[in-house]
């Protein structure tokens, strides 16, 4: 399953008004208020996209039964989706905790509260969905991001960057080295003590090390996405150097993993037809690879040379890292240099801005409504789930300035403010 808002976060607004002119909804997964700009907006139509391509990940064909452009699009959305959606939420938490200016004092430490509130909310949030959907919910996991990025909220973009890239440097190898020692049996003697394994298939030891997307390289995305959320995107020197930043970092990482791995080193796990179950259906796993999904523990060293969708290698992770960044400083600077096209994608933007109800919203409907029918392969039933998220977020947002979970998810922060 894992995306805005201004710079501060104001008081919320009555929710049976429609919003004011020029203002965008509360994001989903973090939060929002106020007023908007375009490089704000921008980063809610790269939500926008990241929730999309969970759905062609979750609902879409496999990868084997694309071709053309179909199948680029099905290979872009498998990792690179929900790693673009993790690195937002680390730019909404410096929405939280001070843009430009990480906030201090009671302000400081009520955004804190705020961030942990939401923190556990989404721990249980997708405690309870897993409960249902299994492993591949990614809310509990974000709750674990957002507990573990708490210390580093008042840290500079420079030292955030810093250690972003010491985890992608140092994390997939010491996993490697964690799937070896964690055996299952150690892993059944650990989950036999954990209450939040006892009521779903993610416990403690798959959110930090073994499960889907664990926080032990996860954390990487996280905190990349806090140092661009440092950082003034409205600037044009700033956006030229994020873009080549974005660039190098893809071609090197993915160019380095082909060089010293073979043809086969960016090769999808979809391609077997893990990663998803086919249209309409229920995905029955991510597709990871053994470094990001604990399922393979005599995996021989080779494979930290690779750097295909969710393998949670080096490689991988910086790449990936390198995709977010082009998807977002692109976004950004198309709903600033466009006012047309921002005006056309409004609808689309709407999604970014409620991206937990759209998020949520496509499981329960796969549990509640009707298979879409289509060929195996079809596109027709993801399509389906992307036009009915657009609808619902456009026509919701035009009488509501934050989506039905998010304005839940605000209201439980709201205790934050009695913090002193």
């Amino acid at each position: 399953m894992t995306q805005t808002q201004p710079p501060q976060e104001t008081s919320a607004p009555q929710e049976n008004s429609p919003p004011p002119p020029r203002t965008s909804p509360e994001s989903a997964v973090p939060v929002s208020a106020g007023p908007s700009t375009a490089r704000l907006v921008g980063v809610d139509l790269a939500r926008a996209l990241a929730v999309f391509g969970m759905y062609i990940v979750h609902i879409g064909p496999s990868l084997s039964a694309t071709t053309g452009v179909g199948s680029w699009i099905r290979y872009m959305a498998d990792g690179h989706s929900s790693v673009l959606f993790a690195t937002l939420a680390g730019f909404s938490l410096m929405l939280l905790a001070g843009r430009r200016e990480p906030k201090t004092g009671l302000a400081g430490r009520q955004a804190r509260a705020r961030i942990a509130i939401r923190a556990v909310v989404l721990l249980a949030l997708g405690t309870v969905m897993a409960m249902e959907y299994g492993g591949v919910i990614i809310l509990g996991f974000y709750g674990a991001y957002f507990l573990l990025a708490l210390p580093l909220v008042r840290l500079s973009a420079k030292t955030l960057a810093i250690i972003a890239a010491a985890f992608a440097l140092v994390t997939p190898q010491l996993a490697f080295v964690l799937t070896s020692l964690v055996t299952p049996s150690v892993q059944e003697s650990i989950n036999a003590y954990d209450p939040l394994r006892r009521l779903s298939e993610v416990g403690v030891l798959d959110l930090l090390f073994t499960g889907f997307y664990p926080a032990l390289t996860w954390m990487s995305f996280v905190i990349a996405g806090m140092a661009l959320g440092r950082l003034d995107l409205s600037s044009g020197t700033v956006r030229r150097r994020l873009a080549a930043l974005g660039a190098s970092l893809t071609v090197a990482a993915y160019g380095m993993s082909l060089l010293l791995a073979g043809k086969d080193a960016l090769r999808s796990m979809a391609e077997d037809g893990s990663a998803s179950s086919g249209s309409g259906s229920m995905p029955s796993g991510s597709g990871s690879m053994p470094l990001d999904g604990g399922s393979f523990p005599d995996v021989p060293a080779s494979s930290l040379l690779s750097a295909g969708p969710h393998s949670g290698t080096t490689f991988d992770i910086i790449g990936s890292v390198g995709v977010a960044i082009l998807v977002i400083v692109g976004a950004t600077v198309l709903m600033d240099r466009l006012p047309r096209l921002r005006r056309l994608a409004k609808p689309v933007i709407a999604v970014g801005t409620m991206s937990l109800t759209a998020y949520v919203g496509h499981f329960v409907a796969q549990s509640l409504l009707p298979s879409v029918p289509g060929a195996p392969g079809s596109w027709i039933p993801v399509l389906t789930y992307i036009v009915g998220a657009i609808v619902f977020a456009a026509l919701w947002s035009r009488f509501f300035r934050r989506g039905p979970l998010e304005y839940l998810l605000n209201a439980a922060t709201k205790p934050a403010k009695y913090i002193r």
